[in-house]
């Protein structure tokens, strides 16, 4: 089972795609610098792509719409 859900994943943000891309993104930003937005243990994923998609699942990261 995947968590979050690709569901709930995509009411957030608009395209798979787009999901890929901010997901990804933030994964690189993690390896870099890693600075977490929630405390480690709060994490269920090991990975930093997971710990990624869980930050976006929180809201955590803002998903700017383009027009």
């Amino acid at each position: 089972m995947i968590y979050p859900s690709i569901d709930k994943l995509l009411n957030i943000v608009s395209s798979k795609y787009e999901l890929v891309h901010i997901a990804a993104k933030r994964s690189r930003q993690i390896q870099s610098t890693n600075y977490l937005q929630m405390p480690a243990k709060k994490y269920k994923s090991e990975k930093n792509i997971g710990k990624a998609l869980e930050e976006v699942a929180e809201g955590l990261i803002k998903v700017r719409k383009s027009s």
